[in-house]
């Protein structure tokens, strides 16, 4: 038999070759072997989801649709789950739910249940006397009032306001964006409002709008956009001013704090300084900081990083302020993110718990539960003699459960200015 003709094939077409009659019927009466190889090698090359992946890809997808439903106002408030913050977890700036793939609900705000009688142990400690707070409108008056009398006065550069006469098309177009930021949900936002930030007068532009009537969500797109484009004394202006009041009267109606006004919270650490000095310094310092505030600031503080600088300064400020149950409980908050404080911050607190020793007050307990914290966390920092004197503490100031605890502690305590000598090993015979 002669060769086989070879067939030409286009490109694109697959032609079998030209075979016999005879052969054609012994093939039909064999079964034909597949290639498995080949289908094998389609399968390998296929990509497939695996089970796990395909269960945070869901629950991502949850996530985005609740915070959608959420920004939109579409959730039944009947029906949904409120989300929660654990104090004392050690989270970073960038939630941690899509490594670990825990539910969403774990890593936000929910109401926190404040017992009643910690509540007036915390009262007995407020002051009796407290420093009014200064808003915004307050600020704003009294600059209308000096330039209706003519006061020149001489203002620093660290954005305060610069009264002037404005356009009326201006205050016309900054009261159609109260308006709008009034009932805001979610969106882009004004572009006049974004601008503010740059204005030299951005207070009076402010007090235009009227920041007491925004809500919640545009209160977080503010303090957003205002942490990011204003320096650290105008972010503290506005915190002070703005920031810090909404939230007071928030938790002061509800009982609870707004989603939005959480996460304002958080983003507002961008700028650690104005954070310390515009909303934490001056809470404590009016010296009616409730229990419910203290938890849920002071949980802001514990689930995110703070730079040591500025944690070591707030320590130190509290250590010598006036006494409050809340100091006890932002100190301790302080003690268990574990920095390396200098001897200048551990001698201030320490300092701050002697200041008690003849303090005829029953503590409270939070009292007692920041020392024990601080004791755990910085026994070897401390020198011999404040040690001895943390004893001499412990006789006057004790707790049945606590005290033992500390007591404990101090006297295992290795302090700094012991020096510890290894023995040297002896010389070995040969």
């Amino acid at each position: 038999m002669g060769k086989a003709k070879k067939t030409k094939v286009s490109k694109g077409e697959t032609k079998e070759p030209k075979i016999g009659l005879a052969e054609q019927i012994e093939l039909e009466k064999t079964v034909k072997l597949k290639n498995r190889q080949k289908t094998r090698r389609r399968a390998e090359e296929e990509e497939y989801v695996e089970p796990a992946l395909t269960k945070k890809i869901l629950s991502q997808a949850r996530k985005q649709q609740l915070e959608i439903e959420d920004e939109i106002g579409l959730s039944d408030p009947k029906h949904s789950k409120k989300p929660t913050v654990k104090l004392g977890c050690d989270l970073s700036d960038v939630d941690r739910s899509s490594e670990d793939d825990e539910p969403v609900e774990d890593i936000y705000y929910e109401n926190i249940e404040i017992d009643e009688d910690d509540e007036r142990a915390l009262e007995m400690f407020m002051s009796r006397n407290p420093v009014p707070t200064r808003t915004l409108a307050d600020i704003i008056m009294e600059k209308l009032t000096e330039k209706k009398t003519e006061i020149e006065t001489q203002f620093s550069d660290a954005g305060t306001v610069q009264l002037q006469d404005l356009d009326p098309r201006v205050k016309a177009m900054y009261e159609g964006v109260r308006d709008v930021l009034v009932k805001y949900r979610s969106g882009k936002l004004p572009k006049a409002f974004k601008v503010v930030p740059a204005l030299k007068n951005w207070e009076q532009i402010l007090y235009i709008m009227e920041p007491p009537k925004w809500s919640a969500a545009a209160m977080y797109q503010a303090t957003r956009i205002f942490a990011s484009n204003l320096k650290e004394k105008m972010a503290q202006r506005f915190y002070n001013l703005v920031l810090l009041p909404r939230i007071r009267d928030d938790l002061a109606e509800y009982k609870k704090l707004n989603f939005h006004l959480y996460q304002a919270l958080r983003k507002a650490l961008f700028k650690p300084a104005g954070f310390m000095k515009g909303i934490l310094l001056p809470l404590l310092e009016s010296g009616t900081c409730t229990l419910r505030e203290a938890v849920i600031i002071g949980s802001v503080i514990a689930k995110n990083s703070i730079p040591i600088l500025h944690s070591s300064a707030a320590i130190l400020k509290i250590a010598e302020m006036d006494y409050t149950g809340a100091n006890s409980i932002f100190l301790r908050i302080f003690f268990d993110k574990k920095y390396a404080l200098p001897y200048r911050v551990v001698d201030g607190v320490v300092f701050h718990f002697l200041r008690f020793e003849r303090d005829p007050r029953e503590l409270p307990v939070l009292w007692h539960q920041a020392l024990l914290t601080f004791v755990q966390r910085y026994k070897s920092d401390i020198s011999s003699e404040q040690k001895e004197a943390l004893l001499g503490l412990l006789k006057k100031q004790s707790h049945h459960s606590i005290t033992p605890e500390i007591r404990r502690e101090l006297q295992h305590a290795k302090c700094r200015d012991v020096e510890i000598t290894e023995p040297k090993p002896e010389a070995m015979d040969i």
